[in-house]
């Protein structure tokens, strides 16, 4: 399943401030990368040239995705992993050109990790299910956001010599727990997956001593009630919440690649996330579990926060020991 060319305009102003954006070197185009091993490789290198556009081939057209590569190159630098990470957003919102996707990959490329950001297929807005029906992409519900993400994987998967790591934020974390359990099943499975702040379950379990952190930060948006809501508007049916390639948690997990998580303290969405962790290790998979003290949720999308840097730091290091 090959990759190929897509072109798109790139964002305004992508990456980190121009003051600390490392020269444009710092980065290479991906055409030339595996080409010996992929002819039918083809690459649009963004202007600052920090990222290249591409596609993967899906079951429902082309999956758009982005590469970052380091551009220093060594002997040793093939046999590192390539991350594929799907931002945040309830499943209905978000996109390649928010910093939880690109200044994620843009931090961890300078870490020395390639990183593919998948444009998984958005579920419809809650309440408004007629939008955004029609168009190049249509949204669409569960299984398509997951299978655009798996489609990714093994795309990517056949030109990682080192292999590759799933991994999200927030709802791309429950996409990624998703694929890589989908994994076990039909692909060799990802060397790792990386949470960051992410809900596993199809109904948030209920934790006193959390909701007690987070008072009045996020109290109706991210009131139990309305996470179900979310949940129910991806899945679309009863039997599709029931599901474990739609949210994994409460499901056999026996096989579960080797997973670090990092949660959020001040976060609804992690009485999930550590029930999700227990449940894990119960399985018998090898879980690094950490909770940033004092962060609120989606801090990855706040690329200039202390949570940021050191979630980075902590991913980075992790990844790279793979």
């Amino acid at each position: 399943m090959g990759i190929h060319p897509v072109p798109r305009r790139p964002p305004a102003q992508p990456g980190p401030p121009r003051r600390n954006r490392p020269p444009s070197s710092y980065f290479t185009a991906l055409s030339g990368w595996n080409q010996t091993r992929n002819a039918g490789l083809g690459a649009d290198k963004h202007r600052t040239g920090t990222t290249i556009h591409h596609s993967a081939t899906g079951q429902h057209g082309l999956v758009p995705i982005r590469w970052y590569k380091p551009a220093i190159a060594s002997p040793e630098a093939t046999q590192v992993p390539t991350v594929i990470w799907a931002h945040g957003g309830g499943f209905f919102s978000g996109g390649l050109d928010q910093p939880e996707a690109h200044d994620v990959a843009w931090a961890l490329a300078q870490r020395g990790l390639p990183v593919v950001t998948v444009d998984y297929r958005l579920a419809p807005l809650p309440g408004l299910p007629w939008v955004g029906r029609g168009g190049a992409r249509p949204r669409g519900r569960f299984p398509q956001p997951a299978e655009d993400l798996l489609r990714a994987f093994r795309s990517v998967g056949s030109q990682s010599a080192g292999g590759v790591i799933l991994g999200g934020a927030s709802a791309g974390a429950c996409l990624a727990s998703a694929a890589a359990l989908q994994t076990l099943e039909t692909d060799s499975a990802p060397v790792g997956v990386i949470l960051a702040y992410g809900f596993f379950h199809s109904t948030h379990p209920r934790s006193r001593e959390i909701q007690r952190r987070v008072r009045g930060h996020r109290r109706v948006t991210h009131s139990r009630w309305l996470l179900n809501a979310m949940n129910r508007n991806y899945a679309g049916s009863r039997a599709a919440l029931d599901d474990p390639y739609a949210f994994p948690g409460g499901h056999e997990l026996a096989g579960f690649p080797p997973t670090m998580m990092i949660n959020a303290d001040r976060d609804a969405m992690r009485a999930s996330g550590e029930q999700f962790a227990a449940e894990l290790l119960g399985a018998g998979a090898d879980v690094q579990q950490h909770t940033l003290p004092g962060a609120g949720h989606a801090f990855l999308n706040r690329p200039h926060t202390d949570a940021f840097t050191t979630a980075i730091d902590l991913i980075a290091g992790w990844s790279l020991a793979r």
